[in-house]
């Protein structure tokens, strides 16, 4: 459900500068990780360095807060530095490599997902879904038209639900263009295939928790009524952390 309006032939700008965070793990070459000033920013300096994206550009925050954060990350490292330990880091490479110079393209991938949001489709049974689905998705649907002032249609079912386009319009207004922001809206987006899940977010509607959840209702309950599959739950630790990433630069640029 909504490949059709997500994929396209033009390459995702993000998580093509996420490709380039998955080095080959190497030994812990420093010693500290420290938050210094940098000039109108801040950053993280290993032992003597500037901390640079896999595009070597210096990683430069715009709040002590999220440089403070990813030092930390990058003390908490042993003997080996895993990537997969680092999602404020990765987030924030991807945001520097992938969003500051093309927020255009990172803010259309976002819209693309206000076509065929999640929470627009809608079991039409069993009924325990068909009430988990709209305990968890019409509230954002409420909070869409009272805050962004975007009335969105639903549908039953997984057949493309066209949308008003004013409604698209206006949700489309609410997506943020500076690049810390708008990359963890759309790293929020992807991770939880609602724009507006995302925005609710952004708007602290939701708490992290409640968008989470949100975002898995369907499998939630696939697992309650034949089983956890464990697989699928780590995979879903992995990218709540990512989620965790994302609030924490939203919650810093508030």
């Amino acid at each position: 459900m909504g490949d059709f309006c997500v994929n396209g032939d033009s390459e995702d700008p993000v998580e093509a500068a996420r490709r380039g965070v998955r080095p080959s793990l190497r030994r812990r070459f420093y010693a500290r990780a420290e938050a210094v000033a940098a000039g109108d920013g801040h950053t993280v300096r290993l032992d003597d360095k500037p901390l640079r994206t896999p595009a070597g550009r210096v990683l430069v925050t715009p709040n002590a807060a999220l440089a403070q954060a990813l030092a930390a990350e990058w003390q908490a490292q042993r003997a080996v530095i895993d990537p997969a330990a680092m999602p404020l880091t990765r987030l924030a490479n991807a945001i520097i490599d992938g969003v500051a110079d093309r927020s255009g393209p990172v803010a259309a991938e976002v819209a693309k997902y206000l076509g065929c949001d999640l929470v627009f489709y809608r079991a039409t049974s069993p009924q325990g879904l068909v009430e988990r689905q709209a305990q968890a998705w019409d509230p954002i649907l409420n909070w869409a038209a009272q805050r962004l002032g975007a009335r969105f249609a639903t549908g039953a079912g997984v057949m493309y639900v066209a949308q008003p386009e004013a409604a698209l319009v206006a949700a489309r207004a609410g997506i943020p263009d500076d690049p810390w922001r708008l990359g963890a809206v759309h790293a929020i987006t992807t991770l939880t295939g609602s724009a507006l899940i995302a925005l609710a977010l952004l708007h602290a509607r939701l708490t992290g928790e409640q968008a989470w959840q949100a975002a898995h209702v369907d499998e939630n309950w696939n697992m309650e009524q034949w089983g956890r599959d464990e697989l699928t739950l780590e995979r879903r630790a992995f990218r709540f952390a990512e989620l965790q990433a994302a609030m924490m630069v939203l919650a810093s640029s508030q």
